[in-house]
């Protein structure tokens, strides 16, 4: 693990952004639990997503979907059978690794060489990453089911329904936020890669047109660049990178993705995929049900092709800690954008000890609280406090000091730059608003 992934893992555990899962039975390898400051966080992201993908489009609307689907739905979309990962297991250690990759596999090779240990693999086995369950009240009579792959197949089964009550015509989008599941064989890297995740997807429905299909895959490539971007992550370590015709999944007429330059290589952010008519045509096919699209203007019945943008929501999260972790001395610096940080602003009063300016302080903050969230410190000196705010990305600290009681007037301090400055208290609330907009 690189220096500034366990400086991040460090400050997510100390600060109450995200712990080990279970941690007090020893652990769950590859489950992580999300604390006050994690989730937070969490939420803003995936409100923002939605924001720009949903609440400002005309033509795209939400869903939320089961969790546990018919097992069929897992058949046709071919995970049953191509959802597999081929596995190679140590026979000195009993580690298992996936056969495809290098990087593990040299990493592993090198830690059994320093200890001079011999390393011998088995041959590769297929292993299918779809978790597991059963379902049903009376043992031996349960159903066997799975814990959604992907987020994916429950907006597909919904084609239908969501056309039938809906105003809809293509092309148009069903965006869906949700929790999937990975029987995952080499978890790691924190929480880039883990057995428990969410995603934020849409699935873009259009004609079945070559030249339409790369115009709207170009639009919504820069579209999605373009959102982290807005965010604050650094250009200079985005990029895409187009799939290799031997990397592409199943499905996939073309496959891009967005990677990020983390501390341990240019890694998976996001997928820009073109999954052509598979989805629809398969669940078509395998439920009975007629999922052709009625064209109104050219009277014309097809299968519509599918636009795919997946991204999940802790790979992010990870992007955006890794891009805002600053180091100034001895102050450490979370530079968020302000719309993802979890406080939005904190209240001081300059002195614990006196009355008159607690009092003060905790009115404005239980004022700010009602529009958003706001933390409040009186522990310790004002320094420490401003550094315990900078280190979990509280963009601005208000505090209130004597001059406040005279004139009622607040120093907010701006958390990247330091400066600080005197308003009005009433300005407050339109003073964070205007940059959080």
């Amino acid at each position: 693990m690189s220096d500034k992934l366990e400086k991040i893992v460090s400050l997510c555990k100390r600060r109450g952004f995200i712990f080990p899962g279970s941690e007090i039975y020893g652990g769950l390898k590859g489950t992580w639990d999300y604390g006050p400051l994690g989730s937070e966080l969490k939420f803003n992201i995936k409100q923002e997503w939605w924001k720009f993908m949903v609440h400002q489009r005309e033509n795209i609307v939400g869903i939320n979907a089961s969790i546990f689907m018919n097992p069929k739905v897992w058949e046709a979309s071919g995970h049953t059978s191509a959802f597999t990962d081929p596995l190679i297991e140590c026979k000195f250690c009993h580690e298992r690794l996936r056969a495809d990759n290098g990087e593990e596999i040299k990493n592993h090779e090198e830690i059994h060489k320093k200890k001079k240990e011999k390393v011998e693999w088995t041959e590769p086995k297929q292993f299918n990453i779809l978790v597991e369950a059963k379902l049903g009240a009376v043992e031996g009579e349960k159903t066997t089911v799975y814990l959604r792959g992907e987020i994916t197949q429950g907006v597909h089964v919904n084609f239908k329904n969501v056309l039938d009550s809906s105003r809809l015509q293509i092309p148009f989008g069903i965006a869906q936020i949700g929790k999937a599941f990975r029987n995952e064989i080499t978890p790691g890297n924190f929480i880039y890669r883990s057995r428990e995740f969410e995603q934020m997807e849409l699935q873009y429905y259009i004609k079945p047109d070559g030249k339409e299909a790369r115009k709207v895959f170009e639009f919504w490539k820069e579209e999605r660049m373009k959102w982290y971007l807005m965010l604050g992550i650094n250009k200079d370590k985005l990029r895409f990178r187009q799939h290799e015709k031997d990397e592409l999944a199943h499905y996939a007429k073309d496959a891009w993705d967005i990677e990020y330059q983390t501390s341990f290589g240019w890694k998976e952010c996001e997928g820009i995929h073109n999954r052509g008519d598979w989805d629809l045509s398969r669940h078509s096919e395998f439920s009975g049900e007629d999922l052709n699209y009625f064209d109104q203007d050219t009277k014309e019945r097809f299968i519509p092709w599918v636009i795919e943008t997946s991204s999940g929501v802790e790979r992010p999260l990870l992007y955006f800690l890794l891009d805002a972790y600053h180091e100034d001395g001895d102050r450490v610096i979370l530079k968020l954008n302000p719309r993802l940080a979890p406080y939005k602003a904190a209240v001081f009063p300059l002195l614990a000890n006196k009355p008159e300016l607690v009092d003060k302080a905790r009115m404005i903050y239980k004022d700010l609280k009602k529009e958003f969230n706001i933390a409040w410190d009186d522990r310790g000196n004002i320094g420490k406090r401003y550094y315990a705010q900078d280190e979990i990305g509280t963009p601005y600290c208000l505090t209130v000091d004597f001059q406040t009681l005279e004139d009622d007037t607040i120093t907010i301090r701006n958390r990247d730059s330091t400066k600080q400055e005197r308003i009005v208290i009433s300005e407050v609330t339109s003073y964070i608003k205007q940059r959080l907009n």
